[in-house]
C-alpha cells in the first residue's frame, strides 16, 4: 500500500495490480495503518484512497486468505472477513478527517465497502461496483449496510446487496453511489483538486463537520454490524 502526503492531502494506493488490488493479510493491515496514521497525522487535513490501475480493489485475495495465516477464515472470521466492524473498517470510519474514493476501476466486494467507508466518491468513467458476496454465500462488510442505504436508498440497496448485480459509473451516479464521474485520464486530477479544496478549510471545523454527520446521516456502525452478525451467525 503506497502512502504519500502531498501538502495536507494524503493519498493511499493499494498496489497490486498484478491481483486487481486484491486483498490480502497484509493489505488489510497496511490499509488499517494507513487510515490510523492519517487519522493521527496532523499534517493530515483530508486523504485519497485509490489503487494502481486497472482496478480500485477486486475484494479478498481468496487464496492467500485461505491459505493463511493463522489457519485462514476459521481462526479470523472476528478479525477482518466478512465482520462487520472490523478492525480495517472501522479505521476507515473513524479517521476524523475527510476521506475521498478515487474509484480508478472495479470495486467489487469489498472493493465496495472500501469506498463506501469514505466521505466523498469520485469514479473513473471505467469504474464498475458490485456487492457480490451474496454470490459466494457470504454477507456484506459493515459499508453495505450503514453506508449504501443512506447514499441509494433501502430498496436499491436491497436490489444491489440481494441479486450481486455489477453496475457501471454512469449508474452508480444516477442511483446516488458516487458523487461524480471523471474521464479516467482526469481522475486523480478531481480528486486532488475536490481534495485541496477540502484542505484549505480549517482542520478543526472540517474534523467537526465529519463528526457530525456521522451519527446524523447513517447512525452507528458498530451496533448495525453487530446485530448483523448476530443475526446471520
Amino acid at each position: 500500500t503506497g502512502y504519500v502526503l502531498d501538502g495536507h492531502v494524503l493519498t493511499v494506493t493499494l498496489n497490486r495490480p498484478e491481483r486487481r488490488n486484491a486483498l490480502n493479510w497484509r493489505a488489510y493491515d497496511e490499509l488499517e495503518s494507513a487510515f490510523r496514521a492519517a487519522d493521527a497525522d496532523p499534517e493530515v487535513r483530508c486523504v485519497i484512497v485509490t489503487g494502481a490501475d486497472p482496478a480500485f480493489c477486486s475484494g479478498d485475495d481468496v487464496g492467500e486468505i485461505m491459505a493463511g495465516p493463522d489457519g485462514g477464515i476459521a481462526n479470523r472470521k472476528d478479525s477482518v472477513i466478512h465482520r462487520p466492524a472490523n478492525p480495517t473498517a472501522m479505521a476507515a470510519l473513524e479517521c476524523s478527517k475527510p476521506v475521498i474514493a478515487a474509484v480508478n476501476g472495479a470495486a467489487i466486494g469489498w472493493g465496495v465497502e472500501l469506498a463506501l467507508f469514505a466521505d466523498l466518491r469520485v469514479a473513473s468513467d471505467k469504474a464498475k461496483f458490485s456487492e457480490m458476496f451474496v454470490k459466494r454465500g457470504l454477507s456484506c462488510d459493515v459499508g453495505g449496510f450503514y453506508k449504501l442505504p443512506a447514499l441509494v436508498g433501502a430498496e436499491k440497496a436491497a436490489e444491489l446487496l440481494f441479486t450481486g448485480d455489477l453496475i457501471d459509473a454512469a449508474e452508480a451516479l444516477r442511483i446516488g453511489l458516487v458523487g461524480r464521474v471523471a474521464p479516467h485520464a482526469e481522475l486523480m486530477n478531481e480528486a486532488r483538486a475536490l481534495a485541496a479544496r477540502i484542505a484549505v478549510n480549517p482542520p478543526l471545523a472540517v474534523q467537526a463537520l465529519k463528526a457530525g454527520l456521522k451519527p446524523s446521516a447513517y447512525g452507528d456502525p458498530r451496533e448495525i454490524g453487530s446485530w448483523a452478525m448476530d443475526t446471520i451467525y
